[in-house]
């Protein structure tokens, strides 16, 4: 005979947290089924024999809480740093269509070349078209799973402190490197590391801790 069990969980902002959740679930033993809402904040699971013990460890173990409570913070988690490192990535690739277009426009056109904006300003604008194209890009990606509107509420909600730092590495090392805002094709792949490498551990903490996760 199969049981339900409805569990409040916590951090899901998309079909992609659903999705992440319904399968740790549905890998627990006992489970027949798992019914989970991102919007509703819910999980309804079918079972021959799980406890609610197994069934909110298995959720809080990839990020999300259950009943207000989740998993004590560690940084031991594999699985958590390869999905922090999915999300950097594509943030990154977001970050650096408008970061690296900006530079290259005033590197080689010559109208803006001409224009005489300081180093410091160009890097400043690179920084703002970086974050724009970042969310620009993260609103295409959700719309594919969610509402166009849904999906720039949850672009729009992506953390500023992990773009701003990807933004200053990338930026800063482009200085230390060449001098000034300019591309050679050598600095591209070290801006590119620095970029990914300097938030990857908060965006582990933030995906840990509080269960922010979108794809």
């Amino acid at each position: 005979m199969s049981d339900t069990i409805r569990l409040e969980v916590g951090g899901m902002t998309c079909d992609g947290c659903s999705s992440r959740v319904r399968d740790a679930l549905q890998a627990v033993s006992g489970v027949s089924s798992a019914e989970v809402s991102h919007e509703q904040g819910s999980a309804v699971i079918s079972h021959s024999g799980a406890s609610r013990e197994n069934l909110s460890s298995a959720v809080r173990a990839i990020g999300y809480t259950v009943d207000g409570l989740g998993e004590e913070f560690h940084w031991r988690d594999g699985s958590v740093w390869r999905q922090s490192a999915h999300n950097t990535k594509w943030c990154l690739i977001g970050c650096s269509i408008g970061d690296f277009g900006t530079i290259a426009a005033f590197q080689f056109i010559p109208y803006l070349d001409g224009l005489g904006w300081s180093t410091m300003s160009i890097m400043l604008l690179a920084i703002f078209n970086g974050i724009m194209t970042s969310i620009a890009l993260e609103t295409f990606i959700l719309s594919a799973q969610m509402a166009l509107k849904e999906a720039f509420r949850v672009a729009i909600g992506m953390s500023l402190i992990s773009m701003v730092s990807m933004e200053a590495a990338m930026n800063i090392t482009d200085f230390i490197l060449t001098g000034g805002a300019m591309l050679t094709w050598w600095v591209i792949p070290i801006m590119l590391f620095a970029g990914f490498i300097t938030p990857w551990p908060y965006n582990y903490w933030r995906l840990k801790k509080y269960g922010v996760a979108c794809h």
